[in-house]
């Protein structure tokens, strides 16, 4: 009885151990592949619905001056949103974004966290690329456009699936602003 009881429990002690050895690699292998579908959610989450170019035959200036401050991560994600775009940067970060904004006659109201400066064109705020295209090729006689705040969702302040409307504001000399273009939906 005792040699019957040791092959069962060989036996039993084998099973458990090659279990142990497969959960393992079964185990390791979910891992990866965990990691795999995180990598993947990481990536899909780096894609913005703002890096799709609707302006293809851009030709007008490229070159961007941006005013921000040193410690603001939205603009620096908004900066490379307009790299995406083929725009060359100046990136300028300053502790007196308030004088900025008075230099270039930036409407209080239309205020946001950083101010660019495209072709003599001011840019306030979080702009997608592809409407700045065009307004700079339409060369209108307007001092710029704004996205007054910071609305979640618009390039730099993405945010998962949150997605604020927001309107992008134009505004001449003389501080008289006209709505250019509104996303209800994007």
């Amino acid at each position: 009885m005792f040699k019957s009881n040791s092959k069962l429990l060989f036996s039993l002690i084998a099973g458990v151990a090659v279990a142990g050895v497969a959960g393992t690699f079964w185990f390791a292998g979910m891992g990866n592949n965990t990691q795999t579908v995180a990598n993947d959610s990481k990536a899909m989450a780096m894609t913005s619905v703002w890096d799709k170019v609707t302006v293809p035959n851009y030709s007008g200036v490229k070159e961007v001056t941006v005013y921000r401050s040193p410690s603001c991560g939205c603009c620096g994600e908004w900066v490379k949103h307009m790299q995406k775009h083929g725009f060359k940067i100046t990136d300028i970060k300053t502790d007196d974004m308030e004088a900025i904004k008075q230099k270039y006659n930036v409407p209080q109201n239309l205020a946001s966290c950083h101010t660019s400066i495209i072709a003599g064109y001011v840019m306030e705020g979080h702009i997608p690329a592809d409407d700045i295209k065009r307004f700079v090729a339409s060369k209108p006689n307007q001092a710029g456009l704004a996205v007054p705040a910071m609305p979640l969702g618009t390039p730099g302040m993405e945010a998962g699936t949150t997605k604020q409307p927001f309107a992008i504001a134009s505004f001449n000399k003389e501080g008289e602003i006209k709505i250019f273009k509104e996303y209800q939906t994007y």
